[in-house]
């Protein structure tokens, strides 16, 4: 080897520091499959390195670094025995480089997350982020026709990915988001978040336990795809980033779907004490963390382990992530339970070792011990870093902003302007992919709300479901877009009228060793932890992702917050769509606007070609009353539609009911003018994103009580104007059709 030539562990993605700790650890050199095996438990991806630091920031978090340590999902209960499971990860870089199957295996990967814990999933949603996929110099930023022709492409195919995964898996996806920058080219962002439901006295563990219990593999063979996958996504993305497509996992939607029956069905038999997916890292991963949690150590065949290709090594066994696997231990003497319940589906099913008391997992291949490491040093002893925090030039810019000298604009033609932006338009070509309605459980779909809305079998309650973020906004305030992100996911959840309890989030940032990017992610999760606690919706599972960069640069700091609400009663649930000839309401959180709401705004993107300001931010607390306001109005039958002021401000959140329901509004802003005291021009009355604000609908002789029941709350309402005709009435200088608006809005799919 040449002196120039990277060592094999810098291959792996090991510094020379945690090189020579796992020789300190071992007491002596490790052998390739144990290397191999530390580099995958040791990345950014399995081993949180530079984020387990600050994502102590987390309650829950914390609570479990004291406790017994992480599962595959957390649980919340709901009441009537039940409890609803939920988790979002990322897939970006497998999709940046194979995106139908990098987004494919995504939505299986979280499917089996959700399972594992012996839930029966029941919802998935995605949030998305590309390039630019269309010419607009306001908005593409000077790329060049073959990037846009590429971010078109990874579009496309990502979500024609989930919906040929989620379509057959038979799991509805029933809400999500999408949203373009120039910062996504080159390295798309794909998370996908999965719920499940669970009798609460049936959760699953992923402890193992039993000295001389068997260890179960379980599902489809191991191939030579996704090696080194987790370390794959623990790296920059370059112009080498094609050859590393074999990282990439190919995914079976029909034999997960063999698997989730085969695994419910096997855990009613009580026979299963701990289950976890072979997910980042496969073999390595469920066989380390399982025994880690357990205080105890596992003896591993491979020769036993079901193989596409009978020439795989121990290295390739141990950390291939081909799909749809799973880890078991069952009690001893009840393996055959188990067994017989999977290959009654079909499904491999072979017991490759069992459990000792040794706290060490040995591997053997052809006789031969190719790995024998203590569990708790890949799990547990993984180094940790902290990167000195710098905060940046722009972000001192975008304060100084001043959006007073901004050009008047015309409103009609901004509105129209924003409706067909494709951050702002209609998802319809997107959501129209995805089977919403398998499992009939769905009340509330894509397009009708600003949530999900599912209707389980087995009790009243409803589930709302609603992810959401903003990366320009975290990008020039990461506290305040923290804060933001989960003040509107609940918000989405609360407008269906269901109370949020409960959030899971999927972090999405540029290289962690970089001062501002570190600062980024520091203050982002700082923000969301607070608003968080604020609201009463803790961060009970998630993700993140690091190192998403490419040769175009690092992307926008994009965390995605997933909400969970619950109505007592899922028939009461509303969507955005008013009726005719109801009444229009705006429900405000009286506080500051800052910059007129306009900073880091749609409108300054879309319109002026600008990005710069910041975010106006919001009372977390207030936003807890706003939201149990919604619940209690939706209760009590007092409204019949809302909708939250977010991107594109008040003219956008109009428009969009308007469209909703097919019928015209006449508004008047005259009595609600003191809501826009701090948003002095036109333009930041109708497009100024400010937060903490809900259109509503109601009967006429609802108006007082909501008005009175709003005061209670410390939440403002004043009176917007009514449903009727065929046109927006008062918002610019003459009537919108409402067919104009209609035709922008539904643009996405256009060529």
């Amino acid at each position: 080897m040449s002196a120039s030539a990277p060592s094999r562990h810098a291959e792996m993605g090991l510094t020379d520091f945690e090189y020579a700790r796992i020789v300190d650890l071992m007491g002596r050199e490790p052998s390739l499959t144990e290397l191999g095996m530390f580099a995958v438990m040791w990345s950014e991806h399995c081993g949180y390195k530079y984020s387990r630091p600050v994502l102590a920031y987390f309650k829950r978090y914390r609570e479990a670094l004291e406790g017994s340590g992480f599962e595959n999902a957390g649980i919340v209960p709901i009441g009537d025995g039940l409890g609803v499971t939920m988790k979002i990860e990322s897939h970006n870089h497998p999709s940046a480089v194979e995106p139908y199957q990098g987004a494919a295996t995504g939505v299986g990967g979280i499917i089996r997350d959700i399972f594992t814990m012996g839930a029966r999933p029941i919802a998935s949603l995605n949030s998305l982020r590309f390039g630019p996929i269309r010419r607009d110099p306001n908005t593409d930023g000077g790329q060049s026709d073959e990037v846009i022709a590429r971010n078109r492409y990874l579009f496309e195919h990502v979500v024609a990915g989930i919906a040929g995964y989620g379509n057959c898996v038979g799991v509805p996806t029933v809400a999500g988001e999408v949203s373009f920058h120039p910062r996504y080219s080159g390295n798309p962002l794909v998370n996908a978040m999965c719920v499940g439901l669970v009798r609460l006295e049936e959760v699953a563990t992923a402890k193992a336990e039993g000295i001389g219990n068997p260890v179960i593999y379980l599902g489809s063979a191991t191939g030579k795809d996704g090696i080194h996958g987790a370390t794959f996504a623990s790296e920059t993305l370059g112009e080498d980033s094609d050859a590393k497509r074999p990282n990439v996992q190919i995914g079976d939607p029909f034999a997960e779907k063999l698997l989730i029956e085969a695994t419910l069905e096997a855990l009613a038999t009580g026979a299963v004490v701990a289950i976890q997916d072979m997910g980042a890292a496969g073999l390595t991963c469920s066989t380390i963390e399982m025994a880690a949690k357990g205080d105890v150590g596992m003896e591993v065949d491979l020769d036993r382990v079901p193989m596409r290709e009978s020439d795989m090594s121990a290295y390739e066994l141990m950390l291939s992530e081909s799909q749809e696997r799973m880890l078991a231990v069952t009690a001893q003497g009840r393996e055959h339970e188990v067994i017989d319940v999977f290959r009654k589906w079909g499904v491999h099913a072979v017991v490759i070792g069992h459990v000792t008391d040794t706290g060490v997992v040995r591997v053997r291949r052809h006789g031969r011990v190719e790995a024998e490491v203590k569990a708790k040093h890949l799990a547990d002893e993984c180094p940790t870093y902290r990167t000195e925090i710098r905060e940046p030039e722009y972000h001192r810019r975008a304060l100084a902003f001043d959006p007073t000298g901004l050009p008047d604009v015309d409103v009609d033609k901004a509105l129209v302007t924003l409706l067909a932006n494709p951050d702002i338009a209609s998802k319809r070509w997107v959501f129209e992919q995805y089977d919403q309605d398998v499992q009939t459980q769905t009340a509330l779909g894509p397009g009708a709300g600003d949530a999900a809305v599912m209707a389980p079998r087995g009790t009243e309650k409803g589930l709302a479901l609603k992810v959401d973020g903003s990366g320009r906004q975290v990008y020039f305030d990461p506290y305040v877009g923290g804060v933001l992100a989960v003040a509107e996911a609940a918000r989405n959840v609360a407008c269906t009228g269901a109370r949020p309890v409960a959030a899971t989030d999927g972090l999405n940032f540029g290289n962690p060793q970089l001062p501002h990017v570190y600062w980024q992610f520091e203050r982002a999760v700082k923000g969301i932890a607070d608003a968080a606690e604020a609201l009463g919706t803790p961060v009970i599972s998630g993700n993140v992702s690091f190192y998403n960069e490419s040769e175009l640069g690092e992307v926008l700091p994009t965390p995605m917050i997933g909400v969970l609400g619950v109505l007592e009663h899922v028939a009461k649930r509303i969507g955005m769509a008013p009726r005719m000839g109801d009444r229009i309401g705006l429900l405000w959180i009286d506080q500051p606007v800052r910059q007129g709401g306009l900073g880091a705004s749609q409108f300054l993107a879309a319109v002026h070609g600008m990005d710069d300001g910041v975010p106006s931010p919001t009372d977390p607390a207030a936003e807890r009353r706003l939201c149990h306001l919604l619940a209690d109005l939706v209760e009590a039958g007092a409204i019949t539609a809302a909708h939250d002021i977010s991107e594109g401000g008040l003219a956008v959140t109009l428009s969009e009911m308007a469209i909703a329901s097919g019928f015209g509004l006449e508004l008047d802003l005259g009595e609600a003018m003191e809501a826009f005291e701090g948003q002095s021009t036109r333009a930041a009355t109708w497009f100024g994103e400010t937060p903490g604000r809900v259109v509503v609908s109601f009967a006429a002789e609802h108006g007082a009580a909501i008005a009175a029941r709003a005061a209670d709350s410390g939440i403002r309402m004043a009176p917007l104007g009514q449903v009727g005709g065929d046109a927006l009435v008062g918002v610019g200088d003459a009537a919108i059709p409402l067919g104009k608006l209609a035709r922008a809005y539904s643009s996405l799919g256009d060529a």
